[in-house]
């Protein structure tokens, strides 16, 4: 099997120790349907192009450049070279700020993953020795790297032999949730009916298993394209699901039974 491509070089620092890495992607979209763009009278394929806003002509790559709007219809043109000549630390290095717990990560921040690995032999007694302490301190170490010429927060966690790197949504990108969930009720509810859906859940806690996700969605698209290519009719869509918690109870009592699960004592005190 071949070696995997990194999509970064450089250097992991913590204190005065630092030593070389490299990221290496840790997802793919290889296996996603990928659709082209058709003209619909030809069916050949289209191709897209940046053009003059005011005189529609198309633009050549060579001709294009980077624009930042200070006011409408006023930019600041910013050449390739410029923003290469910033320097900045983290474009090759990993400084580590700061760590913090496992346990006290917001999972809403987290983004995009990439896998850390030593970048040659020089580097693997350094990095196995990090690892290991924040392995053993549960802790994860907060950094920034540039990557495909932006800046970007990024957590990074023991994983396996090598570890983590995740890059992190700022805080501007995020949705505070009190915008989302003050105006939602708390209503009363009969305990009993909290045991009743506690036991449901019981019966189906099990360990987390990507390996079993199904991407339904996909799923559905090599139905429907298989269908057009054999001449066949597509697939019937789902049915879409009706509302049926009118009388909670009935329907929890319901779930228990077809998931054939036994009410205890308890439960049935005030329904009995």
């Amino acid at each position: 099997m071949a070696a995997p491509r990194a999509v970064w070089k450089g250097f992991l620092k913590v204190g005065s120790v630092s030593c070389g890495v490299k990221l290496v992607g840790a997802t793919s979209e290889a296996s996603k349907i990928q659709f082209k763009i058709l003209n619909r009278e030809d069916g050949l394929p289209v191709k897209s192009a940046y053009v003059d806003e005011e005189t529609g002509d198309v633009v050549d790559s060579e001709d294009q450049i980077k624009g930042y709007e200070i006011e409408k219809g006023d930019f600041i043109e910013i050449e390739p070279d410029e923003i290469k000549k910033l320097k900045l630390t983290s474009a090759h290095t990993l400084e580590v700020e700061e760590f913090v717990a496992l346990d006290e990560i917001d999972t809403r921040y987290l983004e995009k993953p990439d896998y850390v690995i030593p970048a040659d032999g020089a580097a693997v007694e350094a990095f196995s020795v990090l690892r290991a302490a924040m392995a053993k301190e549960r802790v994860a170490a907060r950094s920034c790297v540039v990557l495909y010429q932006r800046g970007r927060e990024v957590v990074i966690q023991p994983f396996g032999k090598g570890m983590l790197l995740t890059e992190l949504r700022t805080h501007n990108e995020m949705i505070s949730e009190r915008s989302v969930f003050d105006d939602l009720k708390s209503p009363a509810y009969d305990k009993d009916l909290l045991e009743i859906a506690e036991l449901l859940i019981d019966k189906k806690v099990t360990k987390f298993d990507p390996s079993k996700f199904d991407d339904t969605y996909e799923d559905a698209l090599i139905a429907m394209i298989d269908a057009k290519r054999k001449g066949k009719k597509p697939p019937k869509p789902a049915p879409k699901p009706k509302e049926n918690v009118v009388d909670l109870a009935s329907v929890l009592r319901k779930s228990l039974t077809k998931e054939g699960i036994k009410q205890n004592p308890k439960a049935r005190r005030k329904s009995a």
